[in-house]
């Protein structure tokens, strides 16, 4: 192993992970517990909770609590995914609100259910 990536895995550990994500609030803690436990060696998910926890830094605590709640529900735990949630204010509207459109009424393509008997 390289000097750096050593330095960089005693530098870090889960347990200063999860103490730095339960600071942020529960769905964050969740969210890094996950990725932690994802991987059969913990050291491998580091560069992944580290990506995800500095981005408090540019979107506040409240809101990377708000994405990693979307991103528990959506089941993604990627950093790319978690970035696009708070880039595109997913963290600010409500997680259903994207299925709510009402279904066409009336359409040639819905053949209704005496087409199946």
């Amino acid at each position: 192993m390289p000097e750096s990536h050593r330095r960089f895995a005693q530098q870090y550990s889960p347990e200063r992970f999860s103490r730095w994500a339960e600071s942020i609030g529960p769905a964050t803690a969740a969210l890094i517990a996950d990725i932690l436990h994802a991987r059969r060696h913990p050291e491998h998910s580091y560069r992944s909770c580290l990506g995800i926890l500095r981005l408090a830094k540019t979107y506040s605590n409240p809101r990377l609590e708000a994405a990693a709640q979307r991103a528990l529900t959506l089941g993604t735990r990627s950093v790319r995914s978690i970035e696009s949630i708070l880039k595109h204010r997913l963290d600010e509207r409500a997680l259903n609100e994207a299925h709510e459109r009402p279904l066409p009424a009336d359409h040639d393509n819905i053949r209704g259910p005496s087409y199946f008997h």
